[in-house]
């Protein structure tokens, strides 16, 4: 009987410390998120590069510093719904659902908004708890924040190469020249290269690479981007 009262003592302990815990960082995402309301942030790719000692470059500019160019090209690409939605793309993401097989989901339903969350909150890699955690996260910030702060957020910690982060650094690095200043091909260029940063470069594009920012230039006429003009 003491052994089983030990017993349930300990489990108790173990429980009010895993509820101390979520507790305590539930607070420390809600402090994050209303410093970032002003604050530019630091996404947590920026900060595990630190740690390792590898470099980063970042230029951190607000929304007005950026082209409408690639506003438009980026939700052409990643999220054409983006000023419509609350966050989170819910028939998207019942499509994704839908679809998945044994293996998992083919493909993501990550709308701008849950990039965002992601990047600035949790941690890199695909898994069902992280895409779980960004929903919530993604409704919070589209409340909080707003359209225009979510996409300058965004495009102030996007990865666009090795270490190279933001708008204004990877426009600098591969164009020689502002955010602000990016034409409509150099926008398309850029939002292609941003499922995989790493092996697209956006300043010597592939025949392939190029047909998709062919293919975002069209799109982006027939674009919804009221909430970020």
């Amino acid at each position: 009987m003491a052994l089983r009262n030990r017993r349930r003592g300990l489990f108790g302990k173990i429980l009010v410390f895993l509820f101390a815990l979520a507790a305590a960082l539930i607070l420390g995402v809600v402090v994050m998120a209303f410093a970032y309301i002003s604050v530019p942030p630091t996404s947590t790719l920026m900060l595990a590069r630190w740690v390792r000692g590898e470099p980063v470059t970042r230029i951190a500019v607000p929304l007005s510093a950026i082209s409408p160019n690639l506003r438009a090209a980026v939700i052409a690409s990643e999220d054409s719904l983006f000023c419509r939605h609350k966050g989170v793309d819910w028939g998207a993401l019942q499509e994704v659902i839908d679809e998945a097989d044994e293996d998992g989901p083919s493909r993501g339903a990550s709308t701008i908004t849950m990039q965002t969350a992601k990047n600035v909150f949790l941690w890199p890699g695909r898994s069902a708890i992280r895409k779980g955690l960004e929903i919530p996260l993604a409704l919070f910030i589209d409340l909080l924040w707003g359209k225009r702060r979510v996409m300058e957020v965004y495009f102030n910690i996007a990865e666009w190469g090795d270490g190279l982060f933001g708008a204004e650094a990877a426009a600098q690095h591969y164009f020689h020249k502002s955010a602000r200043q990016l034409s409509l091909q150099e926008a398309a260029l850029l939002a292609s290269a941003l499922p995989n940063p790493h092996l697209r470069d956006p300043a010597h594009p592939t025949r392939n690479l190029a047909r998709r920012a062919g293919t975002i230039a069209a799109r982006v006429k027939n674009e919804d981007t009221s909430c970020v003009d």
